[in-house]
């Protein structure tokens, strides 16, 4: 079980590649959130991939580069908030992974013990209050299958949206299932992964939410794309993004 530290004064934060490229409001969303809570947050800009398409393509050396390249930025001792539960089990767990008995192997443990996904941060760490700010609405939310399986951050984003008195959240059906995303499993597999997120899409419409959102950007690129494809109206947004709409105070 892991042990949470007390809130600290100063943090990290990693957007990760599909946030910087796709939707930086996103990340700057999370970031004022972070701010909110009265913490300091350090932006590294030289900060790059994680490593986790090497990796799940079987390129160990060059996502151990990547790795060490990436730890190397973040020397302080300050928690790592990561802005994806995909990224952030690569880097909290599959870190450790790819250096057992390597010489690295302490440095990059004591790394992966201050990863945090963004959710899991706020709820264990922070012990954030939400007060919502906004009209009454639906939404539906879908989790990434590392966020679910190796961070159990669908917990903590649930609670989050839970504190939002005016949210209706609506489950879908079969909501563990994966979108059909996975990275390089939907550029080598596209019939396949075109086939899950088409049952993905049609269990989120069926929730009749009037939006979805998710804490991972490379689930919402390839649910957002069906949608646009199939020529629907509901769009996904990033969790971070929507808690901070949900909660600003509208000027009087």
């Amino acid at each position: 079980m892991r042990i949470y530290p007390a809130k600290p004064k100063k943090v990290y934060f990693y957007a990760t590649c599909l946030v910087d490229v796709f939707d930086p409001e996103a990340g700057l969303d999370a970031m004022t959130l972070l701010e909110q809570q009265g913490i300091d947050v350090v932006f590294i800009e030289k900060q790059t991939c994680c490593g986790q398409p090497a990796y799940t393509s079987g390129y160990d050396d060059e996502a151990k580069q990547i790795a060490l390249s990436q730890i190397a930025l973040f020397p302080k001792p300050y928690p790592v908030i990561v802005l994806s539960g995909s990224c952030g089990g690569m880097m909290h767990h599959h870190y450790r992974r790819l250096f057992k008995e390597d010489s690295h192997q302490e440095k990059v443990g004591e790394f992966c013990d201050r990863v945090f996904e963004l959710t899991e941060f706020l709820i264990k760490v922070c012990r954030i209050r939400l007060e919502d700010q906004g009209d009454p609405m639906a939404v539906v939310m879908h989790t990434s299958c590392a966020a679910r399986r190796e961070m159990n951050v669908h917990v903590t984003a649930t609670q989050l949206i839970e504190q939002l008195d005016n949210v209706d959240l609506r489950m879908q059906d079969y909501e563990s299932e994966c979108c059909g995303f996975g990275g390089t499993f939907s550029v080598r597999h596209p019939d396949i992964s075109a086939a899950m997120v088409e049952d993905k899409t049609h269990h989120i419409l069926e929730t009749k939410a009037e939006t979805l959102v998710s804490a991972d950007w490379g689930c919402l690129l390839n649910i957002n794309g069906a949608l646009e494809y199939q020529g629907k109206a509901m769009r996904g947004r990033h969790l971070a993004s929507f808690l901070l709409e949900r909660t600003q105070r509208s000027p009087s």
